[in-house]
């Protein structure tokens, strides 16, 4: 009795367990498309760039024949990568500390303070993030135009960071509500000023959501090329992407030089999510779960 008991149980078992795997057959295929989706490109241009031109044209999709490093050095010694190099990160940089600064004091008071439009406005700026950058490109032209600011840093740092400041002030906001309350009430009876409490615990509670802020916008930014081709006309303030595009058509017949430059490109992107991976998933799930 017991052993038929047994037997059904596990037959049971093994049809559940077959039924779970098959309904989970669609969800892999879908991950793994999506993984070859991002691992083809990044297989391409690491092969690519490896390669030189007489290897490219005989197998371009295959592996090199024979490491070639004389790429690199001809995307270092072509255009002016250096220069558009320092210009990307003095737009995203300062683009990312002023958004961030504006962020945090905005969705400090978003979190914890209460006043009548609190959240209509709240509202209003998280409804921004919708909004295309392209579609604000002209009114923006025109209104940097009058000012003098066109083809100028600060005007390109306040045009990114007004970009990024809704997403930025809406998972600040989401995490500074995590933040226990009595933490803040014990600040207060201490007799901490609003930005005291800001500055000496809130931000250095809040490590996770700052580094996921500077690695999204920095990303954004750095790889942004509408903005800065139409904002940033003089070939001396290029960014690297706009450089990169320019240098790709240049190099459009000599594929491994161009794939090289925009490995080059890359690099810096990949270094600065590597030492900030530790806390960027847990700070981007602790906004977008948090309220």
């Amino acid at each position: 009795m017991s052993t038929e008991i047994t037997s059904a149980a596990s037959g049971r078992d093994r049809s559940g367990g077959h039924g779970r795997i098959l309904a989970n057959v669609p969800k892999h295929v879908v991950l793994i498309l999506a993984s070859l989706l991002v691992i083809v490109p990044v297989y391409f241009v690491l092969t690519t760039s490896l390669k030189t031109s007489d290897d490219y044209a005989g197998d371009k999709f295959g592996l090199p024949t024979q490491l070639f490093l004389g790429n690199v050095l001809t995307s270092l010694r072509s255009g002016r990568f250096f220069l558009w190099f320092a210009n990307s990160v003095i737009l995203s940089f300062g683009s990312v500390i002023v958004s961030t600064v504006v962020s945090a004091l905005a969705a400090f008071a978003f979190a914890r303070m209460r006043f009548k439009i609190n959240r209509p406005l709240l509202s209003v700026i998280t409804s921004l993030m919708v909004i295309p950058p392209v579609v604000m490109i002209i009114p923006v032209f025109v209104m940097l135009s009058s000012l003098k600011l066109t083809s100028t840093y600060p005007g390109a740092i306040l045009i990114y960071a007004g970009i990024i400041t809704p997403f930025s002030i809406y998972l600040l906001t989401n995490f500074f509500k995590s933040i226990p309350h009595e933490v803040i009430e014990s600040a207060l009876i201490d007799g901490a000023s609003p930005l005291g409490i800001l500055t000496r615990i809130v931000l250095p509670l809040s490590g996770p959501a700052l580094v996921t802020l500077v690695v999204v916008n920095a990303l954004w930014i750095w790889n942004d090329l509408l903005v800065a081709l139409v904002l940033l006309p003089k070939e001396d303030l290029r960014t690297l992407m706009v450089g990169i595009t320019v240098f790709g058509s240049r190099y459009n017949r000599d594929v491994p030089v161009a794939m090289t430059g925009m490995l080059l490109a890359s690099l810096p992107m990949f270094v600065l999510y590597l030492f900030g991976q530790r806390y960027f998933i847990r700070g981007l799930l602790a906004g977008a779960l948090k309220g």
